[in-house]
């Protein structure tokens, strides 16, 4: 298993739009093949930026995902909304605490 955590910042006057729209499709990430479960994150403290944490079955389901049409048109929905570059990491667990 693998997670996915992409860190997204948006424009002050976009946040909500992206939320709404991100209510429309998380089930599309969350029951695509492959992903064990997806949550989003919102900081506490500044309400522009997000995070999605996602578990894969394995890196090659992630990568079917993202060059997917579903991935393709999603990223190109929001992609316009960005105040600053996403930035991603996939990582495997070292410990797990919560297991």
């Amino acid at each position: 298993m693998i997670t996915r955590i992409v860190k997204l910042e948006f424009e002050a006057d976009k946040i909500e739009l992206f939320l709404a729209y991100f209510d429309t499709i998380k089930n599309v990430v969350n029951t695509y093949p492959g992903c064990i479960g997806m949550k989003l994150y919102q900081d506490v403290k500044d309400k522009n930026i997000v995070f999605t944490y996602s578990h894969w079955e394995a890196e090659t389901d992630l990568e079917n995902y993202r060059v997917s049409e579903k991935f393709g048109t999603i990223w190109s929905t929001i992609k316009p909304w960005f105040g600053n570059k996403p930035e991603a990491w996939t990582v495997g667990a070292y410990f797990n605490g919560f297991d």
